[in-house]
């Protein structure tokens, strides 16, 4: 008998067993306890941290514990835009959660010898919802917050606590002064204009680092507005929790021994995505072949090279040989899983052989790879790699090129 993967490693997609964000989850919670909403939620981290995890799972579960209702989306870069993009995004989400609550009821004259009356209920749909923000007069920004009032005022008598607009992939949302066009800053005007009037519809959102000082960019009062929760690696002990849990959990008939729950841990960097993927991998390499026959010959090492493959080989393939240059010197700095400066990469450079790069130059190649997810600046003027464990999977390819 082949016995079923207890592990799914994939983007979002919830594992057996959430470890080590009981912190975050209980600031939510506090959140969620808020008289009058104050306090929003971004929360931040790099790829492969668990922030869509945390975000579809434990957060939205605990809100509807609470009795929250909650609807959102993942913003993809056409809601950049422009504003009325926005504003279909947020009433096309809010209907979801309205067009079961009633607002009026119909009646239908029936035609014939013997006519019939019919009573209908009218719900507060996305047709309805549409209308009143296209017959509502003013800006987008006053369409938008006559519908978001609307919409308390019909899911109130339900004896809901509040709403939760939940959006992920946030960083995308930006505003963009050459078209006039300010989506970002518009969700923020929003959001602060009916909190201030007590409404209880609190705004999520989830992205990469370069979230929040985007938001404080469009409007200095998000600084004030948000709650900022940065997901970060896992501690040892949350590691092994990962690992051993969803094994032991689904009573499966193998674990893993001790050395290979700490070889897993280190060769994950504590990341839950890298924890999924390798546990997943090295469950079917024992038990999920067809014929049943394990393969202990296949180690934690070999599944890291296939994680190499998988992972991180199709965003290095994106990459031109001047910009692997580039992340190769960076990778070597002794700040690479931290911080660095233009300055320091350059100056790597000119000890290197080959062209060197100057400021200017790495300032320009910088920006190309943060529009290719690689890299982030973040407030303090300095970059970041945005994919967990890149400086590792660099080093490793320069050695392959050495030898």
């Amino acid at each position: 008998m082949i016995f079923p993967n207890p592990v799914r490693p994939g983007a979002g997609h919830p594992p057996p067993y959430l470890a080590g964000r009981t912190t975050e989850i209980k600031e939510f919670e506090r959140l969620l306890g808020q008289p009058v909403i104050l306090t929003n939620l971004v929360l931040t981290g790099l790829r492969g941290v668990g922030k869509t995890v945390l975000l579809e799972g434990a957060l939205k579960s605990l809100a509807r514990q609470h009795g929250w209702l909650w609807t959102g989306n993942e913003l993809s870069e056409a809601i950049n835009i422009s504003e009325e993009k926005l504003a279909q995004r947020l009433i096309t989400d809010l209907s979801v959660l309205t067009s079961q609550f009633e607002v009026d009821r119909q009646v239908i004259e029936g035609i014939g010898f013997q006519p019939q009356r019919e009573e209908r209920s009218v719900t507060f749909d996305h047709a309805l919802m549409e209308s009143l923000y296209r017959t509502t007069p003013g800006l987008v920004s006053d369409k938008i917050k006559a519908v978001l009032e609307a919409t308390w005022q019909v899911v109130r008598q339900s004896g809901v606590q509040g709403i939760v607009l939940a959006y992920d992939e946030a960083q995308n949302l930006a505003d963009r002064s050459d078209r006039d066009q300010y989506p970002l800053s518009l969700l923020l005007d929003v959001f602060q204009s009916i909190q201030k009037k007590g409404i209880p519809i609190m705004l999520v959102l989830t992205g990469l680092p370069t979230l929040f000082p985007k938001l404080v960019e469009a409007r200095t009062f998000a600084e004030r507005m948000f709650k900022v929760i940065t997901l970060d690696k896992l501690d040892q002990h949350d590691r092994r929790d990962a690992i051993v849990r969803p094994i032991s959990d689904s009573q499966c008939p193998v674990s893993f021994t001790p050395p290979a729950v700490d070889e897993i841990a280190n060769r994950s960097g504590g990341y839950p995505y890298f924890i999924q993927f390798i546990c997943y991998e090295m469950f079917e390499a024992y038990l999920g072949h067809s014929d049943g026959v394990p393969r202990p010959d296949v180690t934690v090492a070999h599944i890291a090279r296939k994680l190499d493959s998988d992972f991180f080989s199709g965003r290095w393939n994106k990459v031109t040989d001047r910009q692997r240059e580039l992340l190769a010197i960076i990778a070597s700095l002794e700040a690479a899983d931290d911080e660095f400066t233009v300055q320091e990469i350059s100056e790597a450079s000119r000890k290197l052989e080959g062209k060197p790069f100057s400021p200017s130059h790495v300032n320009q190649m910088l920006g190309a790879l943060a529009e290719q997810g690689l890299i982030f600046k973040n407030r303090h003027g300095k970059y970041s790699f945005a994919v967990p464990m890149l400086a590792d999977f660099i080093r490793r390819q320069s050695n392959e090129t050495i030898r």
